[in-house]
């Protein structure tokens, strides 16, 4: 049995930022298609209002559609470094909303919007990761 790899493949530094971007992408986007379905349910949980629940939720599922199809583009190395950056500002952002009191979370949503900052850094750091991977 003998094996052939596409020397393309052989020479691919993108696959990191390539799989983070994507992983990222999937799961904001299930996330915001279950915070559009229970939206309502998770402000009660969380202590915000079902309106933010639910725009959060359009948000994610937006962001997720966008972050997917730039993930197929053939030079990802700019836009990885911009998401890398977003994804870090968003992580001090939820803890910022948590210090600020934005909304009287519970001690669910301190837990929740931390957790999503959390979140958030490690895929900043993986896409960050990813990018250094990229030649040139």
């Amino acid at each position: 049995m003998t094996t052939s790899t596409s020397p393309k493949l052989n020479e691919s530094t993108d696959s990191l930022l390539r799989i983070a971007m994507r992983a990222d992408a999937i799961l904001s986007g299930i996330t915001g298609v279950v915070l559009l379905a229970l939206g309502r349910q998770v402000a009660e949980l969380s202590g915000t209002t079902a309106a933010v629940e639910y725009a959060t939720g359009a948000s994610f599922v937006v962001f997720g559609l966008v972050v997917l199809a730039v993930a197929t583009r053939p030079r990802i190395r700019a836009a990885g470094f911009a998401l890398a950056v977003g994804n870090a500002l968003f992580s001090v952002a939820t803890v910022a909303v948590v210090v600020i009191g934005v909304w009287p979370l519970t001690d669910t949503g301190v837990l929740l919007v931390l957790g999503t900052g959390v979140y958030t850094l490690v895929m900043a750091a993986l896409q960050y990761a990813g990018v250094r991977r990229i030649r040139g």
